[in-house]
């Protein structure tokens, strides 16, 4: 965690956050650009972090997605969450439908495997990600929707 991680915790918890994904997304994506990689808007904020990247269901064509991240035991747990939103993020569907996907994490490539995570282990792997990111309770909150849990393993 960093010095701007207390602040980001506060950010990511406001209501509307949902609303200002689209331009999240459109800064970070210019920000990585500018920096080949190595920066992200997680970075910043302190935040342990990859960059997805997964072959789309219907196109085939590879997709990169920056993620919250919480490493656990050699791998890494991330949450379909989109700030709580209605919509799951496109990224949920491809990695479901992919066998294997790509991480890039502290700069080194690993080719991974996933595993959706469901009832109790769900719930205990949950428990661990709100220690890294506590928001992901207000996230459940705000949705109807289940929030996936897949653990990806490096292969």
């Amino acid at each position: 965690m960093g010095l701007l991680t207390p602040l980001a915790v506060r950010i990511g918890a406001v209501p509307w956050m949902p609303r200002l994904l689209p331009q999240i997304v459109w800064v970070d994506t210019r920000l990585q650009r500018a920096t080949k990689g190595r920066v992200t808007l997680l970075d910043i904020a302190g935040l342990p972090n990859l960059a997805l990247t997964v072959a789309g269901r219907k196109s085939g064509i590879p997709r990169t997605a920056p993620l919250l991240c919480v490493p656990h035991e050699g791998g890494w747990l991330v949450a379909g969450s989109y700030f709580g939103g209605p919509d799951m993020p496109l990224w949920v569907g491809n990695l479901r439908a992919a066998t294997t996907a790509r991480a890039r994490f502290d700069g080194e490539e690993h080719e991974v495997t996933s595993r959706e995570v469901e009832g109790e282990e769900r719930a205990a792997l949950w428990q661990v990600m709100l220690r890294t990111w506590p928001n992901f309770a207000k996230y459940e909150e705000r949705t109807t929707r289940v929030i996936p849990v897949f653990y990806l393993q490096p292969v």
